[in-house]
């Protein structure tokens, strides 16, 4: 499973090089984990509305001031308004978090309707598809993980070098400046992006969603304890899923900047248009 090949030919232009960047595997698990990620949220939020609230620590309730995020609704001299709370300041969300829906029909819940899998108030089914996604998530992670232990993907590709880090500080120069370089190789904020949230991001999500888990508590009893308890696992969970979100946000932009096209084509195809080549480069292939 990806692993280096020189069966797929570069083709050369005036300007360009058509590269194989992406091999079946790597674009296979990039949807997997695409599609899964998207279920997995809007359920996720789904699940979140049966109780939208944060707390840190294991225990939660009146008795405790704990709470550093909520999100609800209340009535006012103006009407029903919806709020959210974030360690102890309110912000009017109203129409957005805590009170939406069409005019006339708004209802006090924490995400509105479009942005929850079911769109209507059903948790049973929110939980049935959000863990179908997660141990889909779960399973295509740790079997790239293995295979790109074998074949060198993950040292190869991207795992960081001492150069890589030396040419940091102009790569987020250069990304401030919208300067993309098209190359076969990952540059610096991309292996580290990538890595962030192949190694540390999605593990930590399947983690602590085991560790929210009754079913789990018996087989890891421990794993509550190392977390800080079941409400800071939620907690963790819930940051991680907008950091995951962010980084979604901000890869988007790259695609759209670098050239949306070549990227598509890159994620879809396998073959990705790299900047003209020195005249002493010979191409060769390489598994991403």
């Amino acid at each position: 499973m990806d692993s280096a090949t020189t069966s797929q030919p570069a083709t050369e232009t005036k300007d360009t090089t058509l590269i194989y960047r992406q091999s079946r595997w790597t674009r296979l698990t990039h949807w997997l984990w695409a599609f899964s990620l998207f279920f997995m949220l809007l359920s996720g939020l789904q699940i979140f509305n049966a109780r939208p609230q944060l707390y840190i620590g294991k225990e939660s309730g009146f008795a405790y001031n704990n709470t550093i995020l909520q999100i609800g609704a209340e009535n006012t001299d103006n009407g029903p308004r919806g709020y959210t709370e974030v360690f102890g300041h309110r912000f009017d969300t109203t129409g957005v978090l805590g009170w939406s829906g069409p005019p006339g029909q708004e209802t006090p819940r924490a995400f509105p309707a479009w942005a929850t899998i079911p769109s209507y108030y059903d948790l049973g089914t929110a939980r049935v598809v959000h863990f179908f996604f997660a141990w889909l998530l779960s399973a295509t992670l740790l079997v790239w993980l293995i295979s790109g232990l074998i074949n060198g993907h993950i040292r190869r590709d991207l795992a960081p070098r001492i150069e890589d880090l030396r040419k940091l500080p102009r790569d987020i120069v250069d990304h401030a400046k919208l300067k993309f370089h098209h190359t076969r190789e990952y540059n610096t904020l991309q292996k580290m992006a990538y890595g962030g949230v192949l190694f540390v991001l999605l593990p930590l999500m399947i983690i602590t969603g085991l560790a929210m888990s009754p079913s789990m508590n018996s087989v890891l009893p421990w794993l509550n304890e190392i977390l800080g308890g079941r409400q800071t696992a939620r907690t963790i969970h819930f940051t991680v899923m907008v950091l995951l979100v962010l980084f979604f946000i901000i890869h988007i932009l790259m695609i759209l900047a670098a050239g949306p096209i070549n990227e598509l084509r890159s994620i879809i195809t396998g073959w990705y248009r790299t900047d003209p080549p020195a005249k002493h480069d010979q191409p060769t292939e390489r598994s991403a």
